[in-house]
């Protein structure tokens, strides 16, 4: 994620960054402006047509299909956003489950139950990281941290590695209370913070795995496409070669809140601007070992 200043913003115009959408849409800026050339060269030079083609009636059109592609792609950002925030929010709820779970367990196990309280600084840290590879598909082994005293975590990758560690804890836990260490009432006390890793990892995974429906994506990829291409037909009897740039500028505009839609509708890659999942980890980890 890029960390900025937005009150900054005129530094912005200048600034490129690899996430930046001239970059990926560079190649069709060429192409545009060689296809919108050829266009003004045939009607203009070649085929010498009048203002008073009925090509030049085109235009009217794209005053109504441009309120119409604006709506439509509002919409596409706005509920692109949506799921990054929402995926921000059930990160945020599983830093402070793991605050508060480690605060309940500080203050119920005594100080010399040393061992358990090793295991859940960390485990609670690891589940944390085990979430943050699931939803990329992948698995970094030196992340997972070893309980002191005891052979290196190992978990089936080909399983799911989240409920593999959530079960852990909740394992522990119960072995807790069945040895006398957890009455009922702690039990239920520190039932909601278990229960939330869980849940958590479930909201990612939804957000995750439901994609924006293939034919809605489709159909804004395919309605900006004919709009462009179209676009030279009728304007260039009043722009002339200006349209190039024209018919460039559009596309860039209508292009990149695609683009950006399609990268912070999945929140969990390494994209720039996905969420800092890593730094997120890292704070669990930090803020548990403190608080154990």
């Amino acid at each position: 994620m890029i960390n900025y200043n937005p009150k900054e913003w005129f530094t912005f115009i200048f600034r490129l960054h690899k996430a930046d959408t001239v970059r990926k849409l560079f190649p069709m800026f060429i192409a545009l402006s060689i296809y919108s050339a050829i266009v003004a060269w045939l009607e203009l030079e070649v085929w010498k047509m009048s203002d008073k083609s009925e090509l030049k009636n085109i235009t009217l059109m794209y005053g109504l299909l441009g309120f119409v592609i604006s709506l439509l792609l509002v919409f596409r950002t706005n509920t692109a956003y949506d799921r990054w925030w929402e995926g921000r929010r059930q990160w945020g709820a599983l830093v402070n489950s793991s605050r508060n779970l480690a605060i309940k367990i500080q203050a119920i196990l005594p100080l010399e139950n040393k061992a358990d309280r090793e295991f859940f600084k960390v485990m609670i840290p690891n589940f944390a990281y085990g979430l943050k590879n699931h939803l990329r598909k992948t698995y970094v082994h030196d992340e997972m941290e070893a309980i002191p005293g005891q052979e290196p975590l190992h978990t089936d990758i080909s399983k799911h590695v989240p409920n593999q560690l959530s079960q852990l804890i909740m394992t522990k836990t119960m072995d807790l209370y069945r040895s006398g260490q957890l009455s009922g009432d702690q039990l239920i006390v520190l039932n909601n913070e278990l229960q939330s890793f869980a849940d958590v990892c479930g909201a990612c995974e939804r957000i995750k795995n439901t994609p924006i429906p293939f034919s809605y994506s489709v159909f804004i990829k395919k309605f900006i496409f004919f709009y462009v291409m179209s676009m030279p037909f009728g304007y260039v009897f009043s722009l002339g070669y200006l349209i190039i740039p024209m018919i460039v500028f559009v596309f860039f505009v209508l292009a990149s809140l695609e683009l950006i839609a399609e990268e912070i509708e999945d929140p969990f890659g390494k994209d720039a601007n996905d969420l800092p999942l890593d730094s997120i980890c890292s704070n669990i980890r930090l803020h548990v070992s403190e608080l154990l």
